[in-house]
């Protein structure tokens, strides 16, 4: 269903099923980063639609109103490198992918909303060729300035295409606080499988959904966060992509996190007890049903 610059969707983002269930409905609201100066504070803003449905198919939780990607990501405000809680992270994130995973220096890096660049800086200070995505267009503009190759787009398939023909496939693409921004999942995984190196991983990090419940993180659902994601139906959402989620780490950041790690089904990488270990949770406190 359209309405203005959003429309409604009534299949889940992750298996196309329409078994869905409404499990949270809040009042609509503008989107979360519609700051306006004081001038404006007597006009009304836009509001959207806010509820969460469970797919009774996969398990998989989202919203089903997606914003036009345009007005919440063009003119992005929030810059990850003025945090230095996130500085700090992103560091150790790269540490700790090169020591456990030991990328080849010979192909590139590529994260898919970049933001400034500050992720990258760092695997760049560790050697290797980065290239990074963005469709914020300030910001990509700090991060070329900066010395990051930034791709002013949002990554979809014939981004993937470009960056083949012009650089080449990459060792290790992520993905940090952006999987659960992406509508068209489907497509945006298909292409990252495509542009992955032979043994290449694909490594994100997102809000984890057993936190959001745990914690009662309502804040963080808004329309921007389109997936709240949890293990269960991860596994078969990659499978069905002919790719496989090996390892699954939580981590401390936007009020809990997990940081996935995934492989082209053909690699050599062996899957991690992790992601049984946290499916078996997910089970055991009922995160696979609705109620």
């Amino acid at each position: 269903m359209k309405n203005e610059n959003y429309i409604q969707t009534s299949v889940c983002r992750l298996c196309g099923s329409s078994n869905l269930s409404s499990v949270l409905k809040l009042a609509s609201t503008p989107p979360a980063n519609a700051f306006i100066n004081k001038s404006k504070l007597n006009l009304k803003q836009k509001k959207y639609p806010l509820e969460l449905f469970f797919c009774n198919s996969c398990k998989h939780v989202q919203l089903s109103n997606i914003i036009d990607p345009k007005e919440l990501f063009e003119n992005y405000v929030y810059v990850s490198g003025t945090s230095p809680v996130f500085r700090n992270h992103f560091l150790n994130y790269a540490k700790s992918i090169i020591e456990k995973y030991k990328p080849s220096l010979n192909s590139y890096v590529l994260d898919i909303g970049s933001n400034d660049g500050t992720l990258l800086k760092f695997f760049k200070e560790f050697g290797y060729k980065v290239i990074g995505v963005d469709p914020a267009i300030e910001i990509s503009k700090k991060a070329n300035k900066d010395g990051i190759t930034t791709i002013n787009n949002f990554f979809n398939f014939d981004t993937a295409e470009k960056i083949k023909q012009t650089y080449s496939k990459a060792s290790l693409i992520t993905a940090n606080n952006v999987f659960a921004h992406c509508h068209d999942l489907s497509g945006i995984t298909e292409a990252i499988s495509s542009l992955l190196a032979p043994n290449g991983l694909f490594i994100f990090e997102v809000s984890y959904l057993v936190d959001v419940y745990e914690k009662t993180l309502f804040d963080t659902i808004y329309h921007e966060h389109l997936s709240y994601h949890s293990v269960i139906p991860l596994v078969n959402f990659f499978k069905s992509k002919n790719m496989e989620l090996i390892d699954v780490t939580r981590v401390n950041t936007h009020g809990g996190s997990i940081r996935c790690v995934v492989k082209n089904s053909n690699d050599n990488f062996v899957i991690n007890d992790s992601v049984k270990r946290l499916v078996d949770m997910e089970k055991f406190f009922s995160f696979d049903n609705p109620c």
